[in-house]
């Protein structure tokens, strides 16, 4: 991306909501249809005003080209020092966005801050340990399937929730193994990670979540400190840098509930989006199942289709920053909209908005740059293998309810139905 400007599109499809918007009226995210709403602030430009909960003033990056040069700008931040309204005092007190922007650890850090977090965390979180783990993806995954028969057996219907019985704990399962975390935290801890990504909780929940999400996080690294084993938690504990730099506590809690939330509750929308797409696209599924298209391939078409994250919160430019034909304020909160760039026309054509598994096209879900998610490699493989054992053993899945019967999650952050109600015959 360069500083210069570049034309609007003035040919979109407007979503009624958004058409009726003046050209700088905000536009109030709520969680709703995303991607009906996406096509229309496609439309108003790459850059477009938002209004955040607590009437948070905000833009969102929504079209591909534009979004990857945002994401690698070096006059864009991530600390919370560049965040004008928060420095100010402008936020409110327990707005429920306010874990995105402090919690400390890797994803608010910049420069030599955040290479030093990245250097300490990659030398823990290495390829051999997530290779380590797909034995355990394959055993989970096929403990999964047998419950997930038992439930819709004990349906009168035959019909039993994917997210519930499968999909949600096949990647608590695996992150909580991962981090050496007891399994009778993780019930928990997934309810925490809702609470926290959730952009509609109670302000008055905020606070009290992230205190219990530290307080667990705390008794994990304190009993591995006591008690090492082959776990991420411990090796992030006794790992240093070259000139014996450590993670301090508090970034080692704040690196623990990044993993624990963005570990599980990504690949959680991830599989369920994937079902969701095969089964309203059943000639996709075909080209699959002949052999013409790979399970890797269905990944990153869900990737960029249905990104399992929508509006990522938060960078700051640390300037005046133009951004395709909107200029974003030094010190504005902005999100990332992995959601609409997935489905930007002018990256993928006129036919973006269809779910083509051999579509081979690029995608920003994981994001780009010096903050691209180390978590990736995991999460796909998590999904291939799921998505994979899933079709085979009943190859009649399908959705039990009409797809526009289906309840968007309680986030724009998160991007998934909250049930997804199938049939395996």
């Amino acid at each position: 991306m360069t500083d210069g400007r570049c034309p609007v599109a003035h040919d979109d499809p407007v979503p009624h909501d958004v058409a009726h918007d003046g050209p700088a009226t905000p536009h109030r995210l709520e969680p709703d249809d995303q991607h009906a709403v996406n096509a229309g602030l496609r439309a108003r430009g790459a850059a477009v005003p938002v209004l955040l909960p607590g009437d948070v003033p905000a833009y969102a990056v929504t079209r591909h080209e534009e979004l990857k040069g945002f994401l690698a700008h070096p006059d864009v931040a991530k600390n919370a020092r560049h965040f004008a309204a928060l420095q100010s005092g402008g936020i409110p007190a327990g707005w429920p966005m306010l874990t995105f922007a402090t919690v400390p650890g890797m994803t608010t850090a910049d420069g030599d801050d955040h290479k030093r977090l990245r250097s300490l965390v990659t030398r823990a979180f290495t390829p051999r340990r997530m290779e380590a783990l797909r034995p355990v993806v394959h055993e989970l995954t096929g403990t999964l399937l047998d419950r997930l028969a038992e439930a819709a057996d004990a349906d009168p219907d035959g019909v039993a929730d994917l997210r519930r019985h499968f999909a949600l704990p096949l990647p608590m399962s695996v992150i909580s193994q991962l981090l050496g975390v007891d399994a009778a935290h993780q019930d928990r801890l997934h309810e925490l990670s809702n609470e926290i990504v959730s952009t509609a909780t109670a302000p008055e929940r905020v606070p009290a979540a992230n205190r219990e999400m530290v307080a667990i996080l705390g008794q994990v690294a304190a009993a591995r400190m006591k008690d090492p084993g082959d776990d991420l938690t411990s090796a992030l504990i006794a790992t240093r840098a070259e000139d014996g730099d450590r993670l301090s506590e508090e970034e080692l809690i704040g690196t623990l509930m990044l993993t624990i939330i963005a570990g599980h509750e990504t690949t959680l929308n991830l599989i369920t989006n994937a079902v969701r797409a095969l089964c309203n696209h059943r000639d996709q599924l075909e080209l699959v199942r002949s052999g013409a298209a790979s399970w890797d391939d269905v990944v990153e078409e869900t990737l960029r289709y249905d990104s399992p994250v929508s509006y990522f919160p938060f960078r700051y430019p640390t300037r005046d920053l133009p951004v395709g034909d909107a200029v974003i304020p030094k010190g504005a909160p902005v999100l990332v909209s992995y959601t609409a760039a997935g489905r930007d026309e002018r990256e993928y054509g006129a036919d973006a908005d269809r779910f083509v598994v051999t579509r081979a096209a690029r995608h920003l879900s994981f994001g780009h740059g010096a903050h691209f998610c180390l978590g990736a490699p995991l999460a796909r493989m998590e999904a291939v293998i799921a998505l994979e054992a899933l079709f085979t053993r009943f190859p009649g899945l399908d959705l039990a309810v009409p797809d526009d019967e289906l309840v968007p999650h309680r986030s724009f952050v998160g991007n998934s139905p909250q049930k997804l109600p199938i049939t395996l015959r």
